[in-house]
């Protein structure tokens, strides 16, 4: 018995507004892991749980972010990475004083003046970022989060056994051939 297996060799793209962010065709299972392990890590010692972020202290969940950050960018091409990546020095009047690929840099800088603040060259609400974490789990990991122990994993299969016989409302009217 012979089986083939395709490899994706196109990036996958993720069109957020204008901006195109280009991710690695295949990662291979242990860098994605590793990587991922790394992420959960940071997010957990920290006490955030991804899907009630809302309760958490502001600098915390910044700091979360950016490991989310961190760990999309190692899955994506070099070029889209590091736009994802890079970060700017402004003025408290938002001008960009100066641009970083370095967050420890950029912070060292903002602290010259006050006022001055880091942000994100390319800024995206968090929903975005949590929704491009979840696509890329869902790419590179099979379609379930690795497991771990938060309580953000995936949910348990349905119990085996048979489904009820029982007709909804929406199947109580007459059924079309070909359904």
């Amino acid at each position: 018995m012979r089986r083939s297996f395709a490899l994706n060799t196109q990036p996958h793209v993720a069109e957020i507004g204008d901006t195109e962010l280009e991710f690695q065709p295949e990662v291979m299972g242990d860098e994605f892991l590793d990587s991922y392990s790394e992420m959960r890590d940071a997010q957990q010692s920290k006490g955030i749980d991804l899907e009630n972020l809302g309760e958490a202290d502001p600098a915390v969940v910044r700091g979360t972010v950016r490991a989310l950050r961190v760990f999309l960018a190692r899955q994506m091409m070099p070029e889209s990475a590091g736009k994802f990546l890079r970060v700017n020095v402004v003025d408290p009047g938002g001008e960009v004083l100066a641009s970083y690929d370095d967050l420890a840099e950029a912070e060292a800088a903002a602290t010259d003046a006050p006022g001055r603040r880091v942000v994100d060259e390319l800024r995206l609400p968090t929903r975005v970022i949590v929704e491009l974490l979840e696509w890329i789990v869902e790419l590179y990991g099979g379609g379930d989060r690795p497991t771990t122990s938060s309580s953000a994993s995936a949910t348990a299969s349905r119990p085996a056994g048979t489904r009820g016989t029982g007709a909804s409302p929406s199947k109580a009217s007459t059924r079309t051939s070909g359904r």
